[in-house]
Parts: structure tokens; C-alpha cells; sequence
């Protein structure tokens, strides 16, 4: 009998080449948010790449009226959007890839989410499921400080 070993050779996981964007919001390049997110390799380019080009649409779509008022007022690229005394250069084009890629990474949470009969199975999805819950928040974080916006609401009932 033989064994024929499917191993995960280095050249079967290239990163593939930058998610192209609009023009005002930087490209995603899928593997600086595989670096930057710790994704395993078992997960495909192909999956990184829908999921980031699902979260680019979705953050883009919130940042719509945004990006409108910039075009507005004349800056045509994100890293000319200018920035607060108390900010750091590049901070807008930084806060964007944070809400692109924390939301990426949740719904690759949710689509990886482990299914077992065993009890661990059951807790290994519960923890993913928090995790995905703590990436979501952490893009509408990013979203609200590029909108000039707080973390928290607050509504008197």
C-alpha cells in the first residue's frame, strides 16, 4: 500500500494579487491581511479574497457620504484625506484596512465555525462566535473614528 502525502507547499499558497478598489480607498492585498489576522493557510486565496472584497463593499458603502465630502473638497485618494493634530499620517488609510480586514476576518470566523458532536466542538464554535462578534466591532470602531465619530451611543429611554 502507498501513501500519497497532499501537503501545503509554499507555492500553492501565493498570495493573490491585490483586491482592486475605487480609486479614493486603498487596494486590500490578501496577504498582508493574511499576515496581519494570523489566517491559516487551510483557508483558500480564493475564500480570503470574496471575503475581503464582501467587507471592501460593505465599508465602502458606510463610507459612501464620507468619501463624497472629500471628493468634495477636493482630495481624490484616502491618503490625502488631512489629518488631526492628534493623528498620525496615514491614519485614515491605516483605520480603513483595520475595519476591511476585522470584518473579513469575522465572516471567515462564521464560515469556518467548527461543527462537532462533541461537547469541544460546541465550545470552539461558541469561542469563534465571540471572536467574530469581537472583529465586527472592532470594524464599526474603525468605521466611527474615520467618520469623526465615538465608539459609544448613548440614548436616554
Amino acid at each position: 500500500m502507498s501513501l500519497v502525502a497532499h501537503g501545503g507547499s509554499e507555492s500553492q499558497h501565493r498570495p493573490a494579487p491585490p483586491v482592486p478598489n475605487n480609486g479614493f480607498w486603498p487596494d486590500i492585498e490578501p496577504g498582508d491581511f493574511r499576515d496581519r489576522h494570523r489566517i491559516e493557510t487551510t483557508i483558500t486565496e480564493g475564500r480570503v479574497v470574496q471575503a475581503l472584497g464582501v467587507a471592501m463593499r460593505d465599508i465602502n458603502r458606510q463610507l459612501a457620504a464620507f468619501q463624497a465630502r472629500q471628493r468634495d473638497a477636493g482630495v481624490h485618494e484616502a491618503d490625502a484625506v488631512p489629518s488631526e493634530p492628534w493623528q498620525m499620517p496615514g491614519d485614515t488609510t491605516a483605520l480603513y484596512r483595520q475595519a476591511v480586514y476585522a470584518s473579513a476576518h469575522a465572516s471567515l470566523l462564521e464560515a469556518y465555525r467548527d461543527y462537532s458532536a462533541t461537547r469541544s466542538g460546541e465550545e470552539t464554535g461558541e469561542v469563534k462566535d465571540e471572536a467574530a462578534d469581537d472583529y465586527r466591532r472592532n470594524s464599526r470602531w474603525a468605521v466611527a473614528e474615520i467618520l469623526g465619530d465615538t465608539h459609544t451611543t448613548v440614548e436616554l429611554i
